[in-house]
């Protein structure tokens, strides 16, 4: 089977969650003998290759807001005819979807979070999101969600539709080992003695609140935030103000020292307010954290019965209190965020999914169980 993966920045995966997927998804499903093409936003030469998977160089003008959908318009054309299916992640582009279609090409969407609801975004992009969003119930032959709470989402706001919606969550990586406690020492942090963020430093992932919350509870250990400091927003510049010697902004990072900073972490403080199964919250269950999330019906389908959950910044100072006088059993939490991980968002049990849906008939997966207690 030919497959084309679409709507992200490329491999191997050095941006977000969406990158990370690709690269899982591309490099298994070759390892399962398919033949499998991700398209790249760059000028790199052609006739690459990853790990077995074919990299689609496409490089595209500056064009402002618009240089996203001219490269999902130029990866779309280009894999208009050559793949048995084009997996677009992400619906911004979704009208364009017609395209292989034409040629009579199955697409398949990802319907990721609910993107248009961003207020980093203005009236007029959260518009046009919202309407390639009506778009993606109509267009492809396949939409996947990778929650319920997406699937029960859309389906509420569109029951015009009778597209099949399938529900497959991101997967993770389960740590088999401690990492070696010297790739945490360059923050001048010891094991247990910090708290730890991963994030795009955006509204909708409270970063705010989670600092006011950490504040307001007092603690002295110190709390290391993971995130793009470039981006200029005034949301950003207004969070840097509270940058002193216990909040600690410390960049972007995507190496092996990332796991450690989750493994060693006294906590992971999770705020992520929209979207689906976050991949920074598996990737934080797989290095067996402890998980204080922000509490939605997204995160509490992930996590089930195995975090503890803020609604705003009093609710996280009494979490941070509670965890730094002994009341949390943090043993306990470290060992069910593994559990439930290793048992139901493994990348051999997701790509397993896919796999199953890669053939003539397209057999229908429905909605790969992920255990009870998850949320509506």
């Amino acid at each position: 089977m030919k497959i084309a993966i679409l709507g992200t920045r490329g491999i191997p995966a050095r941006y977000g969650g969406f990158e990370t997927f690709a690269e899982q998804l591309a490099t298994r499903l070759a390892e399962l003998g398919h033949e499998v093409t991700v398209f790249c936003e760059s000028d790199g030469p052609p006739g690459q290759k990853y790990k077995g998977v074919n990299l689609e160089n496409i490089a595209v003008p500056p064009a402002g807001p618009f240089t996203t959908i001219l490269f999902d318009a130029c990866c779309l054309w280009k894999a208009r005819s050559s793949f048995d299916v084009v997996y677009m992640l992400g619906y911004g582009a979704s009208l364009l979807c017609w395209i292989p279609r034409l040629w009579g090409t199955r697409v398949w969407i990802n319907m990721d979070g609910l993107e248009w609801t961003r207020a980093k975004w203005s009236l007029i992009a959260r518009t046009y999101l919202h309407l390639m969003e009506a778009c993606a119930l109509f267009v492809p032959n396949r939409l996947i969600a990778d929650a319920r709470a997406i699937r029960n989402n859309l389906r509420q706001r569109y029951r015009y539709s009778h597209k099949t919606l399938d529900v497959i969550p991101y997967g993770c990586e389960i740590l088999e080992s401690p990492p070696s406690k010297e790739l945490i020492a360059e923050w001048g942090v010891e094991e247990r003695q910090y708290y730890v963020v991963v994030c795009r430093l955006e509204p909708e992932n409270h970063v705010r609140e989670i600092i006011e919350g950490y504040r307001l509870s007092g603690s002295s250990t110190p709390l290391l935030l993971v995130g793009d400091l470039s981006v200029k927003s005034k949301y950003v510049r207004e969070i840097l103000s509270y940058r002193d010697a216990r909040v600690r902004f410390i960049g972007t990072i995507f190496d092996e020292r990332l796991k450690a900073l989750r493994y060693y972490a006294k906590a992971y403080l999770h705020g992520h307010g929209v979207g689906g199964t976050n991949p920074s919250l598996l990737e934080a269950m797989g290095c067996a954290s402890v998980v204080m999330a922000h509490d939605n019906v997204f995160n509490r389908e992930v996590l089930a019965g195995c975090g503890l959950f803020f609604k705003n910044a009093e609710e996280l100072a009494r979490l941070i209190t509670s965890t730094e006088s002994g009341l949390v059993q943090a043993a306990d939490l470290r060992a069910a965020c593994k559990c439930r991980a290793m048992q139901f968002y493994s990348w051999d049990r997701i790509v397993s999914a896919y796999n199953a849906l890669l053939g003539p008939n397209e057999h229908p997966v429905s909605e790969l169980d992920y255990g009870p207690g998850n949320g509506p």
